[in-house]
């Protein structure tokens, strides 16, 4: 149903230019699981912890590669409503942020899509430090929207 690893990697890692120079990386990709991570280096602030907005976009970007990776390329595509994060503690090495959806809730967002021309989630998460420990946690709103209408 989606697209195979190696396109949406190349995808994740290079056909945005301001991903690619944050260093964004496709940690694993696969139909229902993604997980994004990014380097601290050349993401610093002015105190040397990882920058605010690249912690935001570790955690808004990940819906793409799960779309992807997971849903209809050919019927649908996503568009971020709301994206809302809180700032746990400052990140002082490498982040990432895994993303998964089960294949129910896969079928009724692309059933409802489908069916009334779009499809409106919330999905949850967590951006994590090297440790594990959580740096900031995230909350975005996304609609999954039929082509065509």
């Amino acid at each position: 149903m989606g697209m195979p690893p190696e396109l949406v990697k190349d995808a994740v890692e290079s056909k945005v230019a301001f991903l690619e120079r944050m260093g964004i990386r496709a940690l694993e990709l696969k139909p229902g699981h993604v997980k994004i991570g990014a380097p601290l280096q050349g993401n610093e602030n002015h105190i040397g912890t990882m920058y605010a907005g690249a912690l935001f976009t570790v955690a808004e970007m990940p819906l793409g590669a799960l779309y992807l990776t997971t849903f209809d390329t050919s019927r649908y595509y996503p568009i971020v409503k709301e994206l809302t994060i809180n700032f746990i503690k400052p990140a002082r090495s490498d982040v990432s942020f895994e993303l998964a959806m089960s294949d129910e809730e896969v079928a009724k967002i692309q059933t409802e899509a489908e069916e009334t021309g779009k499809s409106q989630f919330v999905v949850q998460g967590e951006v994590k430090d090297e440790s594990g420990q959580v740096v900031a946690t995230s909350k975005g709103v996304y609609q999954l929207r039929k082509i065509g209408t």
